[in-house]
């Protein structure tokens, strides 16, 4: 089995991660450091969440930083506010040990622009953001993308699928013909396959992790069959079954994600809502309850858990089948990160039979039925 220094991860990042207690590379890590160390390469890389991809892209662009010049070297772009804050604490522990600091800033929505203003006046290599505050800092010229030499992309289908592609052009344009584009992504639907043969060079590096699945292999998918009557009861057997596991309850709808949580709270459940609608102090204080294990169950709709990443959650359960079959690979893709094992659970109504099929041919994955 290789190791980071087999890779060419230099000793002071090698004893960060051991620190951090990662100490095998994962697939897309053994596959991607390398040639982003060695070659000066555009980069697509397929991978499903929760397989390491931050550290795939943050140890070669950390190893490129020339902290000699105080300049943006590397951009970051992630679909949301918690993303770019998680890979931004991420880069900062991985240069623990090193001896020139690197600088990283985040820049996010829901947020004071004022404040991240003031932040870019002090000295930054690397800037993390979400597509459409990094627009509003180029349009006040309160940003110089001038000396990027790299752009990642990170959960790039998630970006685009939450309405950020012409952001994503827009920055895309502004940035140095000469950089180099890594995009990372769990999916390829169609509007990415137009971001990548316009943006990113022909000759570029191609890699996908597990072709065979798209979708974790630690993850064990099962559907339950019932009725619409009693399908809150349903929920509630397969719930009392975990009483003692930490997971995430999918919805359709914002409507739906606020019935169903408080159907559960008011049963005594230790539930709480992620939806389009909360003022962003509400969604961060449900956020550090869920992160801080003080809240056991999270009921979201899919844009608003767009970006979530959160050690030990036991499962997912898919109350309602997501509208679009990528959001079922982002949906599991919540549960069984870093290696673990997880459960993704659908509970159906037997009018939705065919559309387990239709899940199981296009991800190559066995859903298989299980009762309460």
């Amino acid at each position: 089995m290789s190791t980071f220094k087999d890779l060419g991860v230099e000793k002071n990042y090698v004893k960060s991660l051991k620190e951090l207690g990662i100490k095998n590379p994962t697939q897309i890590q053994k596959e991607t450091i390398p040639i982003l160390l060695k070659t000066k390469t555009d980069l697509v890389g397929l991978a499903q969440t929760g397989t390491g991809k931050t550290a795939a892209f943050g140890l070669p662009l950390l190893q490129r930083i020339e902290t000699s010049k105080n300049e943006v070297q590397t951009l970051i772009l992630a679909p949301t506010r918690e993303l770019v804050q998680q890979i931004k604490k991420q880069l900062f522990k991985f240069t623990k040990y090193n001896v020139n600091k690197i600088f990283v800033e985040g820049v996010y929505g829901g947020e004071k622009i004022d404040i991240q203003l003031k932040n870019l006046t002090r000295p930054t290599h690397v800037i993390v953001a979400t597509p459409g505050r990094l627009i509003d800092l180029i349009e006040r010229n309160a940003i110089n993308l001038s000396a990027i030499k790299t752009v990642v992309f990170d959960e790039a289908d998630e970006m685009l699928s939450m309405g950020f592609k012409t952001d994503l052009t827009t920055i895309l344009s502004t940035t140095p013909k000469s950089k180099q584009t890594w995009l990372f992504s769990a999916t390829m639907p169609d509007s990415l396959k137009d971001i990548v043969s316009k943006y990113i060079k022909p000759d570029a590096t191609k890699l996908q992790v597990n072709r065979e699945s798209l979708v974790n292999e630690n993850i064990s998918h099962f559907f339950i069959e019932t009725n619409l009557p009693v399908k809150v009861d349903t929920l509630i057997a397969v719930l009392e079954e975990r009483e003692e596991e930490r997971g995430i309850i999918f919805c359709r709808t914002k409507a739906g994600t606020q019935a169903l949580t408080k159907q559960l709270q008011d049963l005594g459940f230790n539930a709480a809502a992620l939806e389009g609608d909360m003022q962003q102090r509400d969604r961060d204080k449900v956020m550090r309850a869920f992160k801080n294990t003080s809240l056991q169950m999270l009921i979201s709709t899919d844009v608003s858990a767009r970006g979530i990443d959160v050690n030990n959650l036991g499962f997912v359960i898919h109350y309602q089948l997501p509208e679009h079959l990528e959001y079922y690979t982002h949906r599991s893709g919540r549960t069984a990160r870093g290696g673990k094992r997880g459960e993704s659970i659908a509970i159906i109504l037997g009018n939705e039979r065919k559309r387990i099929t239709e899940i199981e041919t296009a991800l190559g994955i066995k859903i298989k039925q299980k009762t309460v």
